[in-house]
């Protein structure tokens, strides 16, 4: 699931954690999405890793049209739903030949989290783009066969490196899920040295590179791919 640790106290930041509902603005739509702390804890709940990751895509201009993207440990929705906006949009001084060209986005996260997590889609994506957007259940490093391998453009996470257990299991879903030309962002605020040792392990597969920080939230983007390139997107 969409974990990360959670320290318990007060001020803006808790309340914000639980609070009911969380609004965004990307893509030129209004975002609202519920939250339900009490019931799925830190999956159903927007961490700042997730904001800088879809202000980044947006930022950047990345052209998603026509991509497969997939998300990993979606938790509250946040990027996929963006990402699939974006997906319909044309990337800032850029003219479509083809406007209907869309992103093809898979989001998912572990079976306790999908209803909760297919709700927030639901509710956030126009009828004609919810089809897609597919939420669909991943456990990393066991639900593999039900995606084909190396076949998603763009793999994306946000706040999904913190449990030391899974390290291994994500690297083995990555490796799955990418060919040589899929581009990997992860978006995380680096806590503890085993979130460290994760970016060590992934630069023994992958070429990694960091390619946004957001000092406001201390947030990292890292862009990872198969092989030495450095492409662009």
């Amino acid at each position: 699931m969409a974990l990360v640790p959670y320290e318990e106290g007060g001020g803006w930041a808790a309340r914000q954690l639980h609070s009911p509902s969380a609004t965004f603005h990307f893509a030129s739509r209004t975002i609202r999405l519920q939250q339900d702390w009490r019931r799925l804890g830190v999956a159903a709940v927007v961490w700042d890793a997730a904001v800088v990751l879809c202000a980044y895509l947006e930022m950047e201009g990345i052209d998603l049209r026509d991509r497969s993207v997939i998300e990993l440990g979606a938790g509250t929705g946040l990027l996929g739903i963006v990402v699939t906006l974006l997906g319909t949009k044309e990337p800032a001084g850029v003219r479509a030949l083809y406007s209907t060209c869309c992103a093809r986005v898979t989001i998912t996260d572990r079976a306790a989290a999908l209803e909760f997590l297919e709700s927030n889609v639901q509710a956030n994506l126009p009828p004609e783009l919810r089809p897609r957007a597919v939420v669909k259940e991943l456990t990393w490093g066991k639900d593999l066969d039900n995606f084909p391998p190396g076949a998603f453009d763009f793999v994306l996470g946000a706040d999904i490196v913190y449990l030391e257990e899974t390290f291994a299991e994500l690297l083995q879903t990555l490796e799955h899920l990418c060919s040589e030309q899929t581009v990997v962002l992860l978006s995380c605020r680096i806590r503890y040295e085993r979130d460290l040792k994760f970016l060590k392990m992934l630069r023994d597969r992958f070429s990694v590179y960091e390619v946004h920080y957001d000092s406001s939230k201390d947030v990292h983007i890292y862009k990872a791919q198969r092989g030495s390139h450095k492409d662009d997107f």
